[in-house]
């Protein structure tokens, strides 16, 4: 009986032991199975939310860009920052935080968790420009370091997105008050003079003073961006070309640029070199002076263009018509005066007559230097027939002014 009690006994337990096994074995994985499909469930709606469901392997050409940047970024400041990080930033990136559209995709205004304030440009997936641009910004950084220039934080790479991240500017770009009739009056002299100097510093340094001689290509008012105190930062720098310090220019069969500010040279032949951004600080100083936009198409007396109506005024001694109105009677003289003949100056048909950005900072700088007298500038020639003027009325009409041009092209 004992034996027969014990083989019972045996039994039993194995019975019960076989049996928790067995519950174990199936409750176990039905639960990770559970959370596994929670988890995903998760992902894809948060994912949805954010408008990239499938976050597909990073480029090999992605790939190549940061790692040269890890190799030339080693101990700067620049980050890299995840697709969630930013999308949190800009509330998934809603219309609130729009600051506006470019070439190359729009701009937001985020917010970092630790109260830092951040511009993002979200390069547009379908541009083909946009990776181009993406690469040359990320070379750039370490090499520019100067009080005039915006400085990039770093970027967000993720599947098609390419996102660069800057400093925010508080005051937005230059083109936002010169143009605007309300606005402009907030520019006295004195503010507009010291963002002249300030755009002129900026260029000096990326020409002469940075490792590397860097063409901005692209300077206009719009890339000018002005922070809390109305301080000048030239921005945008995907455009630009990088040169080494013993050569002066070079030949593209790629033209870029905005209508309006490019030098005629580089329009028709190809040709840029320092005095191309020159030319392009030319046309911005007269846009500061007068307020009014060079590029697109305005009827300006019997020009065109800007320049044209300028050298005209100046010609016939009547350069303070050119002066924004929104200044009113109060400005100095003899300083405006001398602004006028420098952009003049500036904007010469032959880039040899242009001065370089050393000789615009000392003309601006100084009170008894003599200046040469400026000659016929480039596109003086494109005037209004006076068909034209009598079948319409113009007026300022078809503005083109932020619209960046990519001419692919040999010229």
């Amino acid at each position: 009986q004992w034996q027969f009690l014990q083989r019972l006994h045996a039994g039993s337990s194995s019975s019960s032991s076989s049996g928790g096994l067995w519950i174990v074995a199936i409750v176990v994985p039905v639960a990770v199975l559970l959370l596994g499909f929670l988890g995903c469930f998760l992902w894809i709606r948060r994912r949805r939310r954010r408008g990239t469901v499938s976050v597909p392997t990073m480029s090999m050409e992605m790939e190549q860009v940061l790692k040269l940047w890890r190799i030339e970024e080693s101990g700067s400041e620049f980050s890299l920052y995840d697709f969630d990080q930013i999308a949190d930033a800009t509330d998934n990136f809603s219309d609130a935080c729009k600051l506006g559209q470019g070439g190359f995709g729009p701009v937001y205004k985020g917010q970092l968790p630790d109260g830092l304030e951040i511009a993002i440009k979200r390069l547009s997936s379908c541009s083909v420009q946009g990776l181009m641009e993406f690469k040359t910004e990320i070379q750039l950084i370490a090499k520019l370091q100067h009080t005039n220039l915006v400085r990039l934080l770093g970027c967000c790479v993720q599947a098609d997105e390419k996102m660069l991240i800057y400093e925010y500017m508080h005051n937005k770009s230059l083109d936002c008050f010169i143009f605007d009739t309300e606005k402009g009056a907030m520019l006295n002299w004195d503010k507009r003079f010291r963002i002249i100097d300030g755009i002129a510093q900026g260029l000096l340094y990326l020409h002469k003073h940075s490792r590397l001689r860097v063409i901005h290509r692209d300077l206009k008012a719009s890339n000018i961006l002005l922070d809390r105190e109305m301080n000048p930062k030239i921005s945008d720098f995907g455009m630009a070309r990088i040169f080494c310090s013993n050569v002066t220019e070079a030949n593209t069969t790629r033209v870029v640029g905005t209508h309006g500010y490019i030098a005629p040279e580089y329009a028709s032949e190809g040709l840029f070199s320092i005095k191309s951004d020159v030319f392009s600080f030319g046309v911005l100083l007269l846009e500061i002076i007068s307020g009014k936009r060079t590029a697109g198409f305005y009827q300006y007396g019997k020009f065109f263009n800007l320049t044209g109506y300028a050298y005209q005024l100046w010609q016939e001694g009547q350069w303070h018509e050119l002066v924004d109105q929104a200044l009113g009677e109060d400005f100095p003289a003899m300083e405006v005066m001398k602004c006028v003949q420098v952009a003049l100056l500036c904007v010469q048909d032959s880039a040899d007559d242009r001065p370089n950005m050393s000789d615009v900072i000392a003309m601006l700088g100084s009170e008894g230097l003599t200046m040469p007298e400026p000659r016929q500038p480039a596109y003086f020639n494109v005037r209004i027939s006076s068909l034209a003027v009598s079948s319409s009325s113009f007026g300022e009409s078809y503005c083109m002014s932020n619209v960046t041009l990519i001419e692919e092209e040999g010229r």
